[in-house]
């Protein structure tokens, strides 16, 4: 989720990457750095922290470079030092730089290659691995080293090179992750998003996966990765700089919506190589973990329907009892713990007041602390023993989106982990689980891009008084989570229950006026129960909103509308139903007229108890 950006041409280019990082911060925030191609080879400035730390940095130096990489690192390899800063060199000559967004999965059998040919490391990070394997290619043709270099690669990544030997070249690579080429009047860039440029250019080029491009100030090259030349459209963009730092999308909450492939995948990352599981985060040896006695989940809002989502698959898969609270509740009623407990806590943010607190009662007490949280050296991390972090990138709508996937993502990661340990899952369902959980941005991506029929229903419901969202067993914290969007952003009254509590009360609410979201993904066992209780819904007069997987043609006899998802196993297919859901509530707030990113009385750190 870094932030990249580059600039060839005649101007001095620190101050066009400066203002280029600035508008890339929310991509990440963790530590930055320039790379300047001065008369007397490469200068580098790289700074820990907010991009306020860089520019004190910068200017304390002097430089009329006229070419250069920018980028704002979010952390993923390596701890937050300036030493993982990029951008990073491999040479001992330190000619060649480079900057990487994304994640090299191959990187540790890359590095052991390397390190057996008598290459030196300085670094934690994948990034520097590449530069290496860069280095090993080069002979004279940067463009074609970065071809050989790529073809060794595995992941998810976009790369940027700049070479001492080559003055007024930049070379980079796109695999899955963004590059936009922007096209100025004798001077180009390269940058990880539009609005990095779009003070200066609104010209474009789209690169596709798989594409290497070499610009300099009067020309940009385009080669597909086993070497042959590749032609692109240039597209002019209407975006102002607010759009684009929205990526042309409408809110930001749309655009973090459709960010949840990438932010799903980066979580997942290197975590997931060769069919095999790597969670080195949760600070337990596989000792501890075989005799955990018990877990505690604790988090608030959207983080507490993940933790809600995450039992049944710990359950499920790894055979440990698990306790998931409201961390404010369970703060204030005498809890028990002892040394054989896990506590995981859950945060986006890492600054949330009561579940800082529920945690530190908990380390307190000799419990194991794990905190799950999307931001690097934030409070809750220096309250716990360990952390696992997601790698969502920054989001700026107050209403969660990608981090609510992501953090389930990582949830079951950790179920997958203590299964494979503790030796409760067939090996083979092991690796099928683990398979299908890598595969899930896939579908994500095959969702999103496809053709489902929630504006037609939102705008027959949104001027509805009361929404009832119903769900059983891994779908009950779905339909938690999609009450909760409706009701932040749309500001219609919404309840969500169990569906074989709805008779024991909530049926007294439906009529003909009220819309029934039903969450009826595949689910072992409880499919046969959520249809009877549509049936009931229905013999009251309500309409049934159903989210559905692909190919279930039952679903219709019982429903007055289906989205489908991807089909997925029964706990995974959480990931795939909280999105049309998030979109249901996004389209019926926006017919509404409201502010979905700011939504009234909301906050989107909550720093108080």
């Amino acid at each position: 989720m870094c932030g990249i950006i580059g600039y060839v041409g005649p101007r001095e280019c620190r101050p066009l990457l400066l203002a280029g990082l600035e508008r890339l911060e929310y991509r990440g925030y963790d530590s930055a750095g320039l790379a300047l191609l001065d008369a007397d080879g490469l200068a580098y400035v790289r700074a820990v922290g907010p991009l306020t730390n860089l520019k004190q940095a910068v200017e304390t130096r002097g430089s009329s470079a006229t070419t250069g990489v920018g980028h704002t690192r979010w952390a993923t390899h390596g701890g937050v030092t300036e030493a993982n800063a990029h951008p990073l060199t491999g040479c001992d000559d330190a000619k060649l730089s480079i900057v990487l967004n994304g994640i090299v999965e191959n990187y540790r059998e890359l590095t052991a290659s390397l390190v057996a040919e008598g290459h030196t490391f300085s670094s934690e990070t994948d990034a520097e691995t590449v530069s290496h394997l860069i280095e090993r290619h080069y002979d004279g043709d940067l463009l074609d080293a970065a071809c050989r270099a790529f073809n060794e690669m595995e992941g998810h990544f976009t790369f940027v090179l700049i070479h001492a030997d080559h003055p007024g070249l930049l070379v980079a690579a796109r695999h899955q992750t963004p590059l936009v080429v922007g096209v100025g009047e004798g001077e180009n860039f390269l940058a990880s998003n539009a609005a990095a440029f779009l003070s200066e250019t609104r010209r474009v080029y789209f690169p596709d996966d798989g594409d290497l491009v070499a610009i300099t100030a009067d020309s940009i090259e385009f080669r597909r990765a086993d070497g042959m030349p590749v032609a692109h459209e240039q597209v002019e963009l209407d975006w102002d700089l607010e759009g684009a730092e929205k990526g042309g999308f409408e809110t930001f909450m749309l655009k973090e919506i459709y960010e949840q492939p990438e932010a799903v995948a980066e979580t997942i990352g290197d975590r997931v190589r060769h069919g095999q599981l790597y969670l080195e985060g949760l600070g337990m040896t596989d000792d501890e973990l075989k005799h955990l006695s018990r877990m505690v989940i604790l988090s608030a809002g959207t983080s507490y329907h993940a933790g809600v989502a995450a039992r049944y698959a710990i359950e499920e898969w790894a055979r440990v009892p698990v306790e998931h609270d409201i961390a404010s509740e369970w703060l204030y009623r005498n809890p028990v713990l002892d040394t054989s407990t896990l506590v995981i806590g859950i945060s986006q943010s890492g600054e949330t007041r009561d579940t800082i607190e529920a945690m530190k009662l908990a380390r307190s007490m000799g419990a194991h602390t794990v905190a799950i949280t999307n931001m690097m050296g934030s409070q809750i991390t220096r309250e716990v023993d360990s952390v696992l972090y997601t790698r969502a990138g920054m989001e700026v709508s107050v209403c969660a989106s990608k981090t609510f996937t992501a953090q389930l993502s990582l949830l079951f990661l950790v179920a997958l982990k203590l299964a494979q340990v503790r030796e409760t899952l067939p090996l083979k369902e092991f690796e099928f689980i683990l398979d299908e959980l890598y595969d899930l941005p896939r579908k994500l991506e095959t969702f999103l891009s496809g053709d489902h029929p929630i504006e037609e229903i939102a705008r027959r419901h949104y001027d509805k008084p009361f929404f009832l969202y119903l769900g059983r067993n891994i779908g009950l914290p779905v339909a938690l989570e999609g009450a909760l969007k409706m009701k932040e952003i749309s500001y219609i009254p919404t309840e969500a229950y169990s569906a074989g509590e709805m008779k024991h009360g909530p049926i007294a609410l439906l009529d003909e006026n009220t819309p029934v979201v039903v969450v009826a993904t595949r689910m072992d066992g409880v499919y046969d129960k959520i249809v009877s209780n549509i049936q009931e819904v229905r013999a009251r007069g309500a309409h049934v909103i159903a989210i559905a997987s692909d190919g279930n043609e039952d679903i219709q006899h019982h429903a007055d509308d289906v989205i489908y998802v991807p089909q997925a196993p029964a706990y995974l297919s959480a990931v795939l139903a909280v999105v049309p859901l998030q979109l249901l509530a996004y389209r019926i707030a926006r017919i509404r007229g409201l502010n979905v990113d700011q939504p009234r009385n909301l906050a989107k750190t909550v720093t108080v108890e």
